[in-house]
Protein backbone atom coordinates (compact mmCIF):
# COMPACT_ATOMS: atom_id res chain seq x y z
CA UNK A 1 0.00 0.00 0.00
CA UNK A 2 1.29 2.87 -0.90
CA UNK A 3 -0.37 5.76 1.19
CA UNK A 4 -0.89 5.99 4.99
CA UNK A 5 -0.65 9.16 7.20
CA UNK A 6 2.47 10.49 8.96
CA UNK A 7 3.06 13.72 10.96
CA UNK A 8 4.29 16.40 8.21
CA UNK A 9 7.78 17.53 10.09
CA UNK A 10 9.03 13.63 10.21
CA UNK A 11 8.50 13.66 6.51
CA UNK A 12 11.77 14.31 5.40
CA UNK A 13 13.12 12.36 7.35
CA UNK A 14 11.29 9.44 6.22
CA UNK A 15 11.73 10.24 2.70
CA UNK A 16 15.89 10.58 2.89
CA UNK A 17 15.50 14.16 1.03
CA UNK A 18 16.58 17.89 1.66
CA UNK A 19 16.33 18.17 5.40
CA UNK A 20 13.14 19.76 7.04
CA UNK A 21 14.48 21.44 10.46
CA UNK A 22 13.46 25.50 10.44
CA UNK A 23 12.74 26.08 6.76
CA UNK A 24 9.81 24.02 7.39
CA UNK A 25 8.62 25.18 10.22
CA UNK A 26 8.89 28.74 8.66
CA UNK A 27 6.84 27.87 5.43
CA UNK A 28 4.04 25.80 7.74
CA UNK A 29 4.07 28.71 10.05
CA UNK A 30 3.17 31.21 7.55
CA UNK A 31 0.96 29.12 5.41
CA UNK A 32 -2.39 30.59 6.13
CA UNK A 33 -1.10 34.45 4.84
CA UNK A 34 2.17 34.31 3.85
CA UNK A 35 2.10 38.26 3.99
CA UNK A 36 5.99 38.89 3.68
CA UNK A 37 7.98 38.28 0.62
CA UNK A 38 11.34 35.54 0.97
CA UNK A 39 14.60 37.78 1.60
CA UNK A 40 17.59 36.21 0.51
CA UNK A 41 21.17 37.54 0.16
CA UNK A 42 22.54 33.94 -1.87
CA UNK A 43 20.53 32.24 -3.76
CA UNK A 44 16.70 31.79 -3.60
CA UNK A 45 14.17 28.62 -4.90
CA UNK A 46 10.24 29.30 -5.22
CA UNK A 47 8.29 26.81 -7.13
CA UNK A 48 4.73 24.91 -5.88
CA UNK A 49 5.62 22.10 -3.95
CA UNK A 50 7.55 22.42 -0.30
CA UNK A 51 9.91 19.47 -0.81
CA UNK A 52 10.97 20.69 -4.45
CA UNK A 53 11.93 24.00 -3.04
CA UNK A 54 14.26 22.66 -0.19
CA UNK A 55 15.36 19.71 -2.82
CA UNK A 56 16.55 22.90 -5.25
CA UNK A 57 18.39 24.85 -2.29
CA UNK A 58 20.08 22.01 -0.99
CA UNK A 59 21.51 22.24 -4.51
CA UNK A 60 22.54 25.54 -4.26
CA UNK A 61 23.90 25.32 -0.52
CA UNK A 62 25.92 22.50 -1.92
CA UNK A 63 28.00 24.32 -4.78
CA UNK A 64 25.44 23.82 -7.56
CA UNK A 65 24.17 26.73 -9.92
CA UNK A 66 20.76 27.39 -10.61
CA UNK A 67 20.50 25.04 -13.09
CA UNK A 68 21.40 22.25 -11.24
CA UNK A 69 19.31 23.42 -8.84
CA UNK A 70 16.22 23.82 -11.60
CA UNK A 71 16.77 20.37 -12.75
CA UNK A 72 16.83 18.63 -9.54
CA UNK A 73 13.75 20.61 -7.92
CA UNK A 74 11.94 19.83 -11.46
CA UNK A 75 12.44 15.93 -11.12
CA UNK A 76 11.00 16.34 -7.63
CA UNK A 77 7.83 18.10 -8.35
CA UNK A 78 7.35 15.90 -11.08
CA UNK A 79 7.30 13.01 -8.08
CA UNK A 80 5.47 15.38 -5.50
CA UNK A 81 2.89 17.13 -7.76
CA UNK A 82 2.40 14.36 -10.62
CA UNK A 83 -1.32 15.55 -12.23
CA UNK A 84 0.51 19.32 -12.92
CA UNK A 85 4.02 18.05 -14.37
CA UNK A 86 6.23 15.00 -14.77
CA UNK A 87 8.95 13.28 -17.21
CA UNK A 88 5.72 12.59 -19.36
CA UNK A 89 5.19 16.28 -20.45
CA UNK A 90 6.82 19.54 -21.31
CA UNK A 91 9.26 21.88 -20.70
CA UNK A 92 10.36 25.82 -21.47
CA UNK A 93 12.99 27.96 -19.61
CA UNK A 94 14.26 31.84 -19.71
CA UNK A 95 18.42 31.57 -18.47
CA UNK A 96 20.20 34.23 -17.81
CA UNK A 97 23.54 33.48 -17.58
CA UNK A 98 25.87 35.30 -15.41
CA UNK A 99 29.21 34.49 -17.10
CA UNK A 100 27.62 35.55 -20.90
CA UNK A 101 25.53 38.26 -19.27
CA UNK A 102 22.95 36.82 -21.57
CA UNK A 103 19.71 35.55 -21.82
CA UNK A 104 18.88 31.92 -23.46
CA UNK A 105 15.71 30.16 -24.42
CA UNK A 106 15.05 26.67 -24.28
CA UNK A 107 12.05 25.12 -25.88
CA UNK A 108 11.70 21.34 -24.82
CA UNK A 109 8.45 20.43 -26.20
CA UNK A 110 7.61 17.70 -28.08
CA UNK A 111 6.24 16.86 -31.93
CA UNK A 112 3.17 15.11 -33.30
CA UNK A 113 4.20 11.45 -33.65
CA UNK A 114 4.79 10.43 -37.83
CA UNK A 115 1.56 8.89 -38.11
CA UNK A 116 -0.60 11.76 -37.07
CA UNK A 117 -2.67 13.17 -40.02
CA UNK A 118 -6.33 14.77 -39.84
CA UNK A 119 -7.42 12.18 -42.43
CA UNK A 120 -6.63 9.72 -39.72
CA UNK A 121 -8.14 11.43 -37.09
CA UNK A 122 -11.14 11.82 -39.18
CA UNK A 123 -11.22 8.62 -40.47
CA UNK A 124 -11.35 7.21 -36.52
CA UNK A 125 -14.15 10.20 -36.42
CA UNK A 126 -12.98 12.51 -34.65
CA UNK A 127 -14.25 16.24 -35.28
CA UNK A 128 -11.46 17.61 -32.90
CA UNK A 129 -8.91 16.27 -31.18
CA UNK A 130 -9.48 14.32 -28.29
CA UNK A 131 -8.36 15.46 -24.83
CA UNK A 132 -7.35 12.51 -23.18
CA UNK A 133 -6.17 9.33 -24.04
CA UNK A 134 -3.11 7.77 -26.63
CA UNK A 135 -3.96 9.84 -29.29
CA UNK A 136 -3.66 13.23 -27.88
CA UNK A 137 -0.38 12.03 -26.91
CA UNK A 138 2.93 13.89 -28.39
CA UNK A 139 6.84 13.48 -27.64
CA UNK A 140 7.61 14.08 -23.89
CA UNK A 141 10.23 17.13 -24.30
CA UNK A 142 10.94 17.04 -20.48
CA UNK A 143 14.10 14.69 -20.25
CA UNK A 144 16.11 15.93 -23.04
CA UNK A 145 15.44 19.69 -21.99
CA UNK A 146 16.99 18.69 -18.82
CA UNK A 147 20.02 17.14 -20.67
CA UNK A 148 20.38 20.68 -22.59
CA UNK A 149 20.19 22.78 -19.91
CA UNK A 150 22.43 20.48 -17.92
CA UNK A 151 25.09 20.35 -21.08
CA UNK A 152 25.07 24.03 -21.43
CA UNK A 153 25.10 25.25 -17.71
CA UNK A 154 25.16 22.30 -15.59
CA UNK A 155 28.08 22.12 -12.89
CA UNK A 156 26.98 19.30 -10.61
CA UNK A 157 27.42 15.85 -11.98
CA UNK A 158 24.37 14.41 -13.64
CA UNK A 159 22.91 11.43 -11.64
CA UNK A 160 23.67 13.52 -8.28
CA UNK A 161 20.89 15.78 -9.59
CA UNK A 162 18.43 12.75 -9.29
CA UNK A 163 19.18 11.69 -6.01
CA UNK A 164 16.44 13.34 -3.43
CA UNK A 165 14.07 12.27 -5.92
CA UNK A 166 14.61 8.63 -6.86
CA UNK A 167 14.83 8.43 -2.30
CA UNK A 168 11.62 10.30 -1.99
CA UNK A 169 10.17 8.05 -4.63
CA UNK A 170 10.99 4.68 -2.51
CA UNK A 171 11.02 6.15 0.75
CA UNK A 172 7.80 7.94 0.23
CA UNK A 173 6.63 11.91 0.44
CA UNK A 174 3.72 13.66 2.20
CA UNK A 175 0.78 14.73 0.13
CA UNK A 176 0.02 18.57 0.43
CA UNK A 177 -3.68 19.90 0.64
CA UNK A 178 -3.89 21.49 -2.52
CA UNK A 179 -2.33 18.55 -4.62
CA UNK A 180 -4.47 16.22 -2.69
CA UNK A 181 -6.98 18.11 -4.06
CA UNK A 182 -6.51 18.03 -7.54
CA UNK A 183 -5.25 14.03 -7.00
CA UNK A 184 -8.87 13.64 -5.74
CA UNK A 185 -10.71 15.24 -8.69
CA UNK A 186 -8.43 12.82 -10.95
CA UNK A 187 -10.18 9.60 -9.28
CA UNK A 188 -12.38 9.08 -11.95
CA UNK A 189 -9.74 9.97 -14.85
CA UNK A 190 -7.12 7.39 -13.54
CA UNK A 191 -9.43 4.51 -12.65
CA UNK A 192 -10.05 4.15 -16.84
CA UNK A 193 -6.43 2.33 -17.25
CA UNK A 194 -5.09 0.04 -14.96
CA UNK A 195 -1.68 1.27 -14.72
CA UNK A 196 -2.43 4.51 -13.90
CA UNK A 197 -4.77 3.17 -11.21
CA UNK A 198 -2.01 1.05 -9.85
CA UNK A 199 0.70 3.46 -10.02
CA UNK A 200 -1.66 6.72 -8.29
CA UNK A 201 -4.43 5.29 -6.32
CA UNK A 202 -4.40 3.04 -2.88
CA UNK A 203 -7.92 0.89 -3.21
CA UNK A 204 -9.17 2.72 -5.63
CA UNK A 205 -8.78 6.33 -3.67
CA UNK A 206 -6.15 9.62 -4.48
CA UNK A 207 -4.07 9.93 -1.22
CA UNK A 208 -5.65 12.63 0.92
CA UNK A 209 -3.66 15.82 2.41
CA UNK A 210 -0.96 14.21 4.93
CA UNK A 211 -0.64 10.41 3.48
CA UNK A 212 2.72 9.16 2.75
CA UNK A 213 2.89 8.51 -1.15
CA UNK A 214 5.36 6.35 -3.04
CA UNK A 215 6.13 5.69 -6.72
CA UNK A 216 8.81 2.82 -6.98
CA UNK A 217 8.01 3.01 -10.40
CA UNK A 218 9.09 6.10 -10.99
CA UNK A 219 12.21 5.50 -8.86
CA UNK A 220 13.22 2.22 -11.32
CA UNK A 221 12.47 5.29 -13.83
CA UNK A 222 14.37 7.87 -12.59
CA UNK A 223 17.38 5.57 -12.01
CA UNK A 224 17.80 4.88 -15.91
CA UNK A 225 17.80 8.18 -16.51
CA UNK A 226 20.56 8.95 -13.89
CA UNK A 227 22.81 6.29 -15.03
CA UNK A 228 22.35 6.18 -18.69
CA UNK A 229 21.15 10.09 -19.43
CA UNK A 230 18.00 11.07 -21.79
CA UNK A 231 19.37 8.29 -24.05
CA UNK A 232 17.33 5.72 -21.45
CA UNK A 233 13.88 7.51 -22.05
CA UNK A 234 14.44 8.12 -25.86
CA UNK A 235 16.07 5.50 -27.37
CA UNK A 236 16.33 2.60 -24.42
CA UNK A 237 13.48 0.75 -22.23
CA UNK A 238 11.64 3.70 -21.04
CA UNK A 239 11.14 4.00 -25.25
CA UNK A 240 10.19 0.87 -25.78
CA UNK A 241 7.99 0.93 -23.19
CA UNK A 242 6.35 3.40 -24.41
CA UNK A 243 5.73 2.65 -27.88
CA UNK A 244 4.38 -0.61 -26.41
CA UNK A 245 1.99 0.92 -24.25
CA UNK A 246 0.79 3.37 -27.88
CA UNK A 247 0.50 0.01 -29.77
CA UNK A 248 -2.08 -1.84 -27.14
CA UNK A 249 -3.96 1.27 -26.91
CA UNK A 250 -4.32 2.39 -30.19
CA UNK A 251 -1.98 5.06 -29.88
CA UNK A 252 0.36 6.60 -32.83
CA UNK A 253 4.00 6.81 -31.20
CA UNK A 254 6.76 4.77 -31.74
CA UNK A 255 10.44 4.80 -30.95
CA UNK A 256 11.42 6.64 -33.64
CA UNK A 257 9.10 9.52 -33.16
CA UNK A 258 10.82 9.44 -29.50
CA UNK A 259 14.54 9.08 -31.07
CA UNK A 260 13.39 12.27 -33.17
CA UNK A 261 13.09 14.63 -30.57
CA UNK A 262 15.09 17.47 -30.45
CA UNK A 263 14.86 20.26 -27.60
CA UNK A 264 15.30 23.81 -29.09
CA UNK A 265 17.72 26.90 -27.88
CA UNK A 266 15.96 29.77 -29.01
CA UNK A 267 16.23 33.93 -28.84
CA UNK A 268 13.82 35.32 -26.37
CA UNK A 269 11.34 38.06 -27.82
CA UNK A 270 10.61 40.95 -26.06
CA UNK A 271 9.13 44.54 -25.69
CA UNK A 272 9.90 47.70 -23.50
CA UNK A 273 7.34 48.49 -20.92
CA UNK A 274 7.94 51.46 -18.51
CA UNK A 275 11.53 51.33 -18.96
CA UNK A 276 11.73 47.72 -18.21
CA UNK A 277 12.60 45.10 -20.78
CA UNK A 278 10.23 42.02 -20.44
CA UNK A 279 11.02 38.81 -22.27
CA UNK A 280 9.31 35.95 -23.16
CA UNK A 281 9.81 32.96 -25.71
CA UNK A 282 8.55 32.86 -29.37
CA UNK A 283 5.32 30.80 -30.48
CA UNK A 284 4.75 27.61 -30.57
CA UNK A 285 3.82 29.56 -26.96
CA UNK A 286 1.73 32.17 -26.24
CA UNK A 287 4.21 34.22 -24.38
CA UNK A 288 4.53 37.07 -26.84
CA UNK A 289 0.40 37.79 -25.61
CA UNK A 290 2.16 39.00 -22.67
CA UNK A 291 4.00 41.42 -24.74
CA UNK A 292 1.13 42.46 -26.69
CA UNK A 293 -1.05 43.24 -23.83
CA UNK A 294 1.31 45.21 -22.12
CA UNK A 295 2.39 47.18 -25.81
CA UNK A 296 -1.31 48.14 -25.56
CA UNK A 297 -1.46 49.05 -21.88
CA UNK A 298 1.16 51.54 -21.86
CA UNK A 299 -1.18 53.59 -23.29
CA UNK A 300 -3.10 54.60 -20.62
CA UNK A 301 -2.51 55.76 -17.40
CA UNK A 302 -3.24 52.88 -15.56
CA UNK A 303 -1.64 53.87 -12.31
CA UNK A 304 -4.28 57.21 -11.88
CA UNK A 305 -7.20 54.64 -12.52
CA UNK A 306 -6.05 52.96 -9.39
CA UNK A 307 -5.29 49.18 -8.67
CA UNK A 308 -8.25 46.95 -9.31
CA UNK A 309 -10.88 49.37 -10.01
CA UNK A 310 -13.50 48.78 -12.76
CA UNK A 311 -12.08 51.29 -14.94
CA UNK A 312 -9.11 49.53 -14.62
CA UNK A 313 -10.44 45.61 -14.88
CA UNK A 314 -12.33 47.14 -17.41
CA UNK A 315 -9.08 48.24 -20.01
CA UNK A 316 -7.19 44.49 -18.65
CA UNK A 317 -9.97 42.70 -20.04
CA UNK A 318 -10.71 45.12 -23.11
CA UNK A 319 -6.90 44.21 -24.20
CA UNK A 320 -6.96 40.50 -23.07
CA UNK A 321 -10.01 40.13 -25.94
CA UNK A 322 -7.97 41.86 -28.09
CA UNK A 323 -4.61 39.93 -28.06
CA UNK A 324 -6.34 36.47 -27.58
CA UNK A 325 -8.05 36.77 -31.00
CA UNK A 326 -4.25 37.14 -32.90
CA UNK A 327 -3.34 34.24 -30.42
CA UNK A 328 -6.15 32.07 -32.13
CA UNK A 329 -5.51 33.32 -35.66
CA UNK A 330 -1.37 33.41 -35.63
CA UNK A 331 0.68 31.23 -32.68
CA UNK A 332 1.51 27.99 -33.86
CA UNK A 333 4.79 26.19 -34.39
CA UNK A 334 7.31 28.21 -36.81
CA UNK A 335 9.06 25.71 -38.16
CA UNK A 336 5.29 24.65 -39.88
CA UNK A 337 3.45 28.34 -40.18
CA UNK A 338 3.68 31.68 -41.01
CA UNK A 339 4.11 33.46 -37.36
CA UNK A 340 4.05 37.21 -38.03
CA UNK A 341 6.22 37.49 -34.61
CA UNK A 342 7.64 41.00 -34.72
CA UNK A 343 4.50 42.43 -36.51
CA UNK A 344 2.78 40.86 -33.43
CA UNK A 345 4.74 42.50 -31.36
CA UNK A 346 5.33 46.21 -32.54
CA UNK A 347 4.20 48.96 -30.69
CA UNK A 348 2.79 50.03 -33.88
CA UNK A 349 0.16 46.88 -33.95
CA UNK A 350 -0.20 47.87 -30.25
CA UNK A 351 -1.49 51.48 -31.13
CA UNK A 352 -3.44 50.25 -34.05
CA UNK A 353 -5.39 47.65 -32.15
CA UNK A 354 -5.39 49.88 -29.12
CA UNK A 355 -8.07 52.35 -31.02
CA UNK A 356 -10.64 49.16 -30.84
CA UNK A 357 -11.08 49.82 -26.98
CA UNK A 358 -14.27 51.77 -25.96
CA UNK A 359 -12.98 53.20 -22.37
CA UNK A 360 -17.08 52.44 -21.18
CA UNK A 361 -18.14 49.40 -22.95
CA UNK A 362 -17.17 46.17 -23.08
CA UNK A 363 -16.79 44.66 -26.61
CA UNK A 364 -18.66 41.70 -28.20
CA UNK A 365 -16.27 40.82 -30.81
CA UNK A 366 -12.52 41.63 -31.85
CA UNK A 367 -12.04 42.13 -35.86
CA UNK A 368 -9.22 39.77 -37.07
CA UNK A 369 -6.27 41.71 -38.99
CA UNK A 370 -3.49 40.75 -40.79
CA UNK A 371 -0.64 42.48 -38.18
CA UNK A 372 1.77 42.81 -41.23
CA UNK A 373 -0.52 44.92 -43.18
CA UNK A 374 -0.77 47.65 -40.42
CA UNK A 375 3.23 47.58 -39.47
CA UNK A 376 4.21 47.15 -43.41
CA UNK A 377 -2.71 21.91 -14.50
CA UNK A 378 1.55 23.49 -14.86
CA UNK A 379 4.04 24.34 -12.65
CA UNK A 380 6.28 27.19 -12.27
CA UNK A 381 9.69 27.42 -10.92
CA UNK A 382 12.33 30.23 -10.56
CA UNK A 383 15.86 29.81 -9.14
CA UNK A 384 18.47 32.11 -9.19
CA UNK A 385 22.22 31.70 -7.25
CA UNK A 386 24.57 33.34 -5.82
CA UNK A 387 26.30 34.40 -8.69
CA UNK A 388 23.27 35.55 -10.30
CA UNK A 389 22.46 32.87 -12.72
CA UNK A 390 18.49 32.89 -12.90
CA UNK A 391 16.40 30.35 -14.49
CA UNK A 392 12.78 31.20 -15.11
CA UNK A 393 11.01 27.65 -15.58
CA UNK A 394 7.38 25.54 -16.44
CA UNK A 395 7.03 22.11 -16.56
CA UNK A 396 3.74 20.90 -17.53
CA UNK A 397 1.56 17.69 -18.25
CA UNK A 398 -1.00 19.97 -19.83
CA UNK A 399 -4.55 18.72 -18.17
CA UNK A 400 -4.33 16.55 -14.80
CA UNK A 401 -2.25 13.74 -15.21
CA UNK A 402 -2.12 14.60 -18.80
CA UNK A 403 -3.66 11.65 -21.23
CA UNK A 404 -4.62 10.26 -17.91
CA UNK A 405 -2.44 7.24 -19.10
CA UNK A 406 0.70 6.00 -17.30
CA UNK A 407 2.74 3.24 -19.48
CA UNK A 408 3.10 0.08 -17.54
CA UNK A 409 5.38 0.12 -14.72
CA UNK A 410 7.42 3.70 -15.56
CA UNK A 411 5.27 5.67 -13.04
CA UNK A 412 4.49 9.22 -14.85
CA UNK A 413 1.75 9.59 -16.67
CA UNK A 414 2.04 11.16 -20.50
CA UNK A 415 0.58 14.55 -21.49
CA UNK A 416 -2.18 15.55 -23.80
CA UNK A 417 -0.55 18.87 -25.76
CA UNK A 418 -2.09 16.93 -28.84
CA UNK A 419 -5.33 18.23 -27.52
CA UNK A 420 -4.74 21.27 -28.43
CA UNK A 421 -3.64 20.66 -32.49
CA UNK A 422 -6.58 22.04 -35.04
CA UNK A 423 -8.34 19.41 -37.21
CA UNK A 424 -8.53 22.44 -39.44
CA UNK A 425 -6.68 21.79 -42.55
CA UNK A 426 -6.68 25.50 -43.17
CA UNK A 427 -5.72 26.90 -39.63
CA UNK A 428 -1.98 27.51 -39.10
CA UNK A 429 -2.07 25.40 -35.39
CA UNK A 430 -3.32 21.92 -37.67
CA UNK A 431 -2.06 18.71 -36.79
CA UNK A 432 0.70 17.54 -39.08
CA UNK A 433 3.22 14.74 -38.16
CA UNK A 434 6.83 16.35 -36.39
CA UNK A 435 4.82 19.33 -35.65
CA UNK A 436 4.84 20.48 -32.06
CA UNK A 437 0.86 22.21 -30.98
CA UNK A 438 0.06 25.46 -29.64
CA UNK A 439 1.37 25.74 -26.08
CA UNK A 440 0.20 27.58 -23.21
CA UNK A 441 2.94 27.07 -20.74
CA UNK A 442 5.26 30.42 -20.39
CA UNK A 443 7.89 31.44 -18.87
CA UNK A 444 8.75 34.82 -18.27
CA UNK A 445 11.53 37.16 -17.30
CA UNK A 446 12.40 41.15 -16.88
CA UNK A 447 15.77 43.10 -17.58
CA UNK A 448 16.33 46.90 -16.04
CA UNK A 449 19.55 48.51 -17.72
CA UNK A 450 20.60 45.04 -19.09
CA UNK A 451 20.73 43.42 -15.60
CA UNK A 452 18.90 40.46 -14.66
CA UNK A 453 15.77 42.19 -12.31
CA UNK A 454 12.88 39.79 -12.20
CA UNK A 455 12.37 35.95 -12.80
CA UNK A 456 8.83 35.03 -12.61
CA UNK A 457 5.93 33.02 -14.36
CA UNK A 458 1.83 31.91 -13.32
CA UNK A 459 0.77 28.59 -14.10
CA UNK A 460 -2.93 28.06 -15.47
CA UNK A 461 -3.66 27.17 -19.18
CA UNK A 462 -5.19 30.65 -20.96
CA UNK A 463 -4.69 32.17 -17.45
CA UNK A 464 -1.00 32.76 -18.00
CA UNK A 465 -0.49 35.80 -19.81
CA UNK A 466 -3.73 37.39 -18.12
CA UNK A 467 -1.84 36.84 -14.62
CA UNK A 468 1.95 37.73 -15.68
CA UNK A 469 0.65 40.72 -17.37
CA UNK A 470 -1.34 41.57 -14.00
CA UNK A 471 1.67 40.65 -11.45
CA UNK A 472 4.15 42.97 -13.77
CA UNK A 473 1.58 45.58 -13.19
CA UNK A 474 1.31 45.50 -9.68
CA UNK A 475 4.96 45.65 -9.18
CA UNK A 476 5.33 48.21 -12.07
CA UNK A 477 2.58 50.63 -11.72
CA UNK A 478 1.73 49.82 -7.72
CA UNK A 479 4.88 49.35 -6.36
CA UNK A 480 4.02 45.65 -4.35
CA UNK A 481 6.58 43.60 -3.54
CA UNK A 482 6.95 40.09 -5.42
CA UNK A 483 4.65 38.35 -2.65
CA UNK A 484 1.89 41.25 -2.63
CA UNK A 485 2.02 41.14 -5.93
CA UNK A 486 0.84 37.47 -6.53
CA UNK A 487 -1.58 37.80 -3.50
CA UNK A 488 -3.26 40.14 -5.25
CA UNK A 489 -6.92 39.43 -6.12
CA UNK A 490 -6.48 38.26 -10.38
CA UNK A 491 -9.29 38.44 -13.34
CA UNK A 492 -9.92 36.00 -15.73
CA UNK A 493 -11.69 36.39 -18.58
CA UNK A 494 -13.38 33.48 -20.35
CA UNK A 495 -13.45 33.86 -24.52
CA UNK A 496 -14.50 31.44 -26.89
CA UNK A 497 -11.52 32.08 -29.12
CA UNK A 498 -9.07 28.86 -29.23
CA UNK A 499 -6.20 27.83 -31.29
CA UNK A 500 -8.13 24.16 -32.12
CA UNK A 501 -10.20 26.69 -34.56
CA UNK A 502 -10.38 29.48 -36.87
CA UNK A 503 -13.11 31.69 -35.20
CA UNK A 504 -13.35 34.80 -33.17
CA UNK A 505 -15.26 36.27 -29.86
CA UNK A 506 -18.45 36.38 -31.00
CA UNK A 507 -20.32 37.30 -27.03
CA UNK A 508 -18.26 38.95 -24.95
CA UNK A 509 -17.23 35.80 -23.33
CA UNK A 510 -17.44 35.76 -19.51
CA UNK A 511 -15.08 37.53 -16.73
CA UNK A 512 -14.69 35.76 -13.57
CA UNK A 513 -13.28 38.10 -10.49
CA UNK A 514 -11.44 36.69 -7.60
CA UNK A 515 -12.88 36.93 -3.93
CA UNK A 516 -11.73 40.29 -2.96
CA UNK A 517 -12.38 42.10 -5.63
CA UNK A 518 -15.52 44.66 -3.82
CA UNK A 519 -18.94 44.13 -5.06
CA UNK A 520 -18.91 48.13 -6.40
CA UNK A 521 -16.17 46.84 -8.63
CA UNK A 522 -18.92 44.06 -9.94
CA UNK A 523 -21.47 45.93 -9.90
CA UNK A 524 -19.74 48.97 -12.54
CA UNK A 525 -18.19 45.92 -14.78
CA UNK A 526 -21.51 44.51 -15.63
CA UNK A 527 -22.72 48.24 -16.09
CA UNK A 528 -20.04 48.15 -18.93
CA UNK A 529 -21.49 44.93 -20.37
CA UNK A 530 -19.21 42.91 -19.04
CA UNK A 531 -20.77 39.52 -17.75
CA UNK A 532 -19.59 38.16 -14.83
CA UNK A 533 -19.58 34.66 -13.06
CA UNK A 534 -19.98 33.70 -9.70
CA UNK A 535 -16.94 35.50 -6.83
CA UNK A 536 -14.51 32.22 -6.87
CA UNK A 537 -12.37 29.55 -9.51
CA UNK A 538 -9.06 29.26 -10.62
CA UNK A 539 -6.63 32.22 -11.31
CA UNK A 540 -3.36 30.38 -11.79
CA UNK A 541 -0.54 29.92 -9.75
CA UNK A 542 2.55 32.44 -9.22
CA UNK A 543 5.75 32.50 -7.85
CA UNK A 544 8.43 35.47 -8.80
CA UNK A 545 12.19 36.06 -7.22
CA UNK A 546 12.95 40.31 -8.09
CA UNK A 547 17.00 41.45 -7.63
CA UNK A 548 17.58 43.96 -5.60
CA UNK A 549 21.08 44.53 -6.92
CA UNK A 550 21.34 48.16 -4.88
CA UNK A 551 21.38 45.98 -1.93
CA UNK A 552 22.41 42.34 -2.99
CA UNK A 553 18.74 40.87 -1.97
CA UNK A 554 16.92 38.52 -3.67
CA UNK A 555 13.22 39.02 -2.86
CA UNK A 556 11.11 35.84 -3.46
CA UNK A 557 7.59 35.26 -3.63
CA UNK A 558 4.87 32.43 -3.67
CA UNK A 559 1.07 32.90 -3.30
CA UNK A 560 -1.47 30.82 -1.19
CA UNK A 561 -2.80 29.88 -4.52
CA UNK A 562 -0.64 26.94 -4.37
CA UNK A 563 1.45 24.77 -1.79
CA UNK A 564 4.33 25.94 -2.51
CA UNK A 565 6.48 28.57 -1.01
CA UNK A 566 9.85 30.59 -1.82
CA UNK A 567 13.34 29.99 0.30
CA UNK A 568 16.66 31.25 0.17
CA UNK A 569 19.42 31.58 2.23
Amino acid sequence: MRGHSLCLLCFVCAAGAASVSSAQEVSLRFRSTRELPAVARNGMVATSEPLAVETGLAVLKAGGNAIDAAIAAGAMIGLTEPMSCGIGGDLFAIIWSARDQKLYGLNASGRAPKAATIERLRKLGYEHMPVRGPLSWTVPGCVDGWAEMHRRFGSMKWSELFQPAIRAAEQGFVVRPVIARYWRNAERLLSRWPSSARTYLVDGKAPRAGDLFRNPDLARTYRLIAEHGPEAFYRGPIAQQIAATARQLGGLMTVADLEAHRSTWVEPVSTTYRGYTVWELPPNGQGIAVLQMLNILEGFDLKQLGHNSAEYLHLLIETKKIVFEDRARYYADPEFADVPLQALISKRYAAHRRRLIDPRRARRSVPLEDPRLVVSDTIYMTVVDKDRNCVSYIQSNYYGFGSGIVPEGLGFAMQNRGALFALDPEHPNRLEPGKRPFHTIIPAFVTKDGKPWFCFGVMGGDMQPQGQVQVLLNIIEFGMDPQKAGAAPRFRHFGSSTPRADHVMTDGGRVGLERGIPAEVRRKLEAMGHRLLPPGGAFGGYQGILIDHERGLLIGGSEVRKDGLALGY
